[in-house]
């Protein structure tokens, strides 16, 4: 139960449109569940404003159905799963109603993708098309999460005539995801370009001497340009999710 639905509940008993046992019964399972093989963190949404998200990652199909339906039953309506195969998704797609599939980000996503409640808009760039499957990752996460994403792919700085045509999306943007792999450059034009924080994100992507995203991570720490901060290699979720958190901020403290 999140945030906003807590709120309904204790509102319609303050008006009495519902009994104090009624709105305990609705409680019941707080604040986890006990499945045996997970606790599923009910008051995640209310703590934190944002409800628990499955690791699709080393789960059996059965274990993530058994997940997402307690969640279901407890009132959420869009329920974030990362890192899923195509294998468990395949398994997944008849035995649980509103599951959708998105390949390249790895994400699967029950129920429907909420309409947008920041006033801001995040943007996700890419140095290259490799890269896209962290961008995904950390488009459809922000978007589940209530954001309104824009999509900037292949504007790397091999080619910065395609990065500076779009200057009016970089410069209206609240926050900037930066995802490169290679020597991970894009994420310092960017910050020097931008006035709002840019999370940057560095990719497997890349050369021998890449080290596996290493070389970029390296570089994107020790950037020259203010306001840029960096996740782990490949962690598009993690970029994602603070994003809208920094999107969220004026929304959540009002």
């Amino acid at each position: 139960m999140n945030q906003q639905q807590i709120r309904s509940l204790l509102t319609r008993v303050a008006a009495g449109e519902t009994s104090v046992d009624e709105a305990i019964l609705s409680l019941r399972s707080a604040p986890f569940e006990e499945l045996g093989f997970a606790k599923i963190d009910h008051h995640r949404g209310l703590r934190q404003g944002v409800a628990e998200v499955v690791f699709g990652a080393g789960k059996t199909p059965a274990q993530i159905e058994a997940i997402v339906t307690a969640m279901r039953q407890e009132g959420e309506s869009c329920i974030l799963i990362t890192r899923l195969s195509r294998e468990a998704a395949d398994a997944l797609a008849p035995r649980l109603a509103g599951f959708t599939y998105h390949e390249t980000g790895r994400i699967g996503i029950v129920g429907a993708i909420p309409a947008p409640d920041a006033h801001g808009k995040i943007v996700i760039a890419t140095g290259g098309t490799s890269d896209l499957y962290v961008a995904e990752e950390a488009a459809l996460t922000a978007e589940a999460l209530g954001n309104e994403v824009v999509r900037l792919y292949d504007v790397g700085v091999s080619g910065l005539h395609r990065l500076l045509s779009h200057l009016d999306e970089i410069m209206s943007a609240r926050v900037i995801v930066a995802i490169a792999g290679m020597e991970g450059a894009l994420a310092s034009v960017l910050g020097g370009l931008a006035d709002c924080p840019v999370i940057a994100v560095p990719t497997s992507v890349g050369y021998g001497a890449s080290f596996g995203g290493v070389a970029a991570l390296l570089s994107m720490l020790n950037s020259c340009a203010s306001g840029v901060s960096v996740v782990n290699i490949d962690n598009g979720f993690g970029a994602g999710y603070q994003a809208s958190l920094i999107n969220h901020l004026t929304e959540n403290k009002a």
